[in-house]
């Protein structure tokens, strides 16, 4: 193998900024932020928006964000602006 091409994986914390869910596992992601681990040692930590703590296939919880359609949203918020032709005299 060619010396120094090859990443260099380290400890590092995967916190989710939902959930009260954290996993600690190697990687070569560069971070600022740190976070003292439950074996009391300080590693790199990197926040997530959405991970197997928060998403809802893994969690079962469903989230319906609206009722109404995007083209009925768009039909309702444009209806008087678009669509009618104007008179040209």
């Amino acid at each position: 193998m060619k010396p120094d091409i090859h990443p260099e994986y380290r400890p590092v914390v995967f916190k989710d900024s939902k959930a009260d869910f954290a996993i600690l596992t190697s990687s070569t992601i560069k971070t600022k932020d740190t976070i003292q681990w439950e074996d009391g040692n300080e590693y790199p930590c990197y926040f997530v928006d959405i991970s197997s703590g928060s998403h809802p296939f893994y969690t079962g919880k469903q989230q319906f964000v609206d009722t109404l359609g995007r083209v009925e949203k768009f039909k309702a918020k444009f209806a008087g602006k678009y669509g009618k032709k104007k008179d040209k005299k």
